[in-house]
């Protein structure tokens, strides 16, 4: 056999990758032997395969799973430039939501006190609700309550209605930048009104609402989980108080972008201060 052809060690070495790893890459057909010698099993690989080996080395060492390896060694090198300059941006993403994480989670503890003081309650009246609803992800939310807005008041408005007024946005499930969550975006209205296509009506009733307006640094994702935090600590700090149905968000707030609003029973409530 002439010298274009490698040992499966002499290969690795010149390749920068372990005999264990050439295993493996063998056995998944990532990287094959050119040869097997039938008689002594030696693996002998072409010096044409280097540079593909050297290629799947580094990818490893990004941290890329094989899976992901295999569709990418076969790319031309202008789409794989694109394949990873897509990934990279994903791992950038990634990091950045991590750090709101972190963020979120070193802040939180200390501005509790100061979010559960400024929760109010409220007599809210039975109100009718013209209501859309979705699964959505934390990237999809803004998007899918501005679109709801405009669906709902074009709605109202359609009918001979006002179509005025803040708008409601229940989260029926957790929604986080990584699983979707049902959420409805409701506009509440007074006035007869036919079905419309898409949309669903129902009927909030009268309630006691605990509500907490949105400072501006808890706006976004994930500090705006401390608002909720604050509401629920609120709850508990009370004996008996329990809540009553599912919590929304109000648009415009009172004094600020928003109000989270936890509807509850208040045990004894107009003895409470608050």
């Amino acid at each position: 056999m002439d010298d274009a052809y490698l040992l499966a060690g002499r290969f690795g070495t010149e390749a920068r990758l372990s005999p264990k790893a050439l295993r493996l890459y063998a056995e998944l057909g990532l990287l094959v032997p050119t040869e097997v010698d039938p008689a002594t099993g030696y693996r002998y690989y072409h010096r044409d395969q280097l540079d593909r080996a050297r290629l799947i080395g580094r990818l490893r060492g990004l941290d890329l799973p094989l899976a992901r390896i295999a569709t990418l060694v076969d790319l031309t090198p202008a789409a794989l430039e694109i394949e990873l300059r897509a990934w990279l941006k994903s791992r950038h993403d990634q990091l950045g939501r991590q750090a709101q994480q972190i963020d979120a989670i070193v802040r939180g503890p200390a501005q509790l006190p100061e979010l559960i003081a400024a929760v109010t309650v409220r007599q809210a009246p039975a109100t009718t609700l013209l209501c859309r609803q979705r699964m959505v992800s934390t990237a999809e939310l803004d998007t899918f309550i501005a679109e709801s807005e405009a669906e709902l008041r074009a709605g109202l408005r359609g009918a001979g209605l006002p179509g005025d007024g803040p708008i409601r946005v229940y989260f029926h499930e957790m929604v986080t930048p990584d699983s979707d969550g049902l959420v409805e975006v409701a506009l509440g209205y007074t006035g007869p009104l036919d079905p419309l296509p898409g949309l669903r009506i129902r009927l909030s009733p009268a309630q006691t609402e605990a509500v907490l307006p949105a400072p501006k640094a808890y706006e976004d994702y994930p500090l705006v989980l401390h608002l909720y935090d604050a509401l629920e600590a609120w709850i508990a700090d009370r004996p008996g108080a329990c809540l009553s149905d599912t919590c929304f968000e109000v648009h415009p707030g009172s004094d600020a972008r928003f109000d989270v609003v936890y509807p509850v029973r208040l045990p004894n409530h107009s003895e409470d201060p608050s």
